[in-house]
């Protein structure tokens, strides 16, 4: 893998900001030439540091929706136990992310809920019967700070 210098890193933070940044904008953001900047670009996608483009598409419900912080705690820490649980996690709709921990809990989740009672029936429908858990940790949050697609102040960028 190619060692990032700092144009690297300020073309990354540009990107984050805004993806659909023209390449011709990107170059004067950076202080390079269109063609040299394309290159450097290139570079970044063919090294595999950037992986894609996306559109991060946020419905209205789920705008209005609260997002929930599940810590899940397993019975084992096998690989059988890990796959079983993994496999059913992905069935449910709801878990928009799921991370695998080191630490006092085995996975992180993030659910989304229209209300807090639609969070009651998914913890009833769907979190309390995936299999080997022992213990499940709920945080509700109070709003969203970064996240992916949310503008960043022009002064996180430099």
């Amino acid at each position: 893998m190619h060692t990032l210098d700092a144009l690297d890193h300020k073309i990354l933070r540009l990107l984050r900001k805004d993806g659909r940044m023209s390449n011709a904008k990107l170059a004067a953001e950076v202080g390079l030439s269109p063609s040299a900047c394309l290159r450097r670009l290139h570079m970044l996608e063919h090294s595999g540091v950037i992986r894609g483009y996306t559109a991060i598409v946020e419905t209205m419900d789920e705008d209005k929706s609260v997002v929930v912080i599940v810590q899940i705690t397993l019975e084992r820490q096998t690989d059988e136990y890990f796959r079983r649980f993994e496999s059913a996690v992905r069935r449910c709709p709801e878990v928009r992310e799921c991370y695998l921990l080191s630490g006092s809990s085995d996975y992180f989740l993030r659910v989304v809920a229209q209300d807090g009672a639609d969070y009651e029936r998914i913890f009833q429908d769907s979190l309390s019967r995936l299999p080997g858990v022992v213990r499940i940790q709920t945080s509700f949050t109070i709003r969203s700070v970064i996240r992916p697609g949310m503008a960043m102040a022009d002064d996180a960028v430099g």
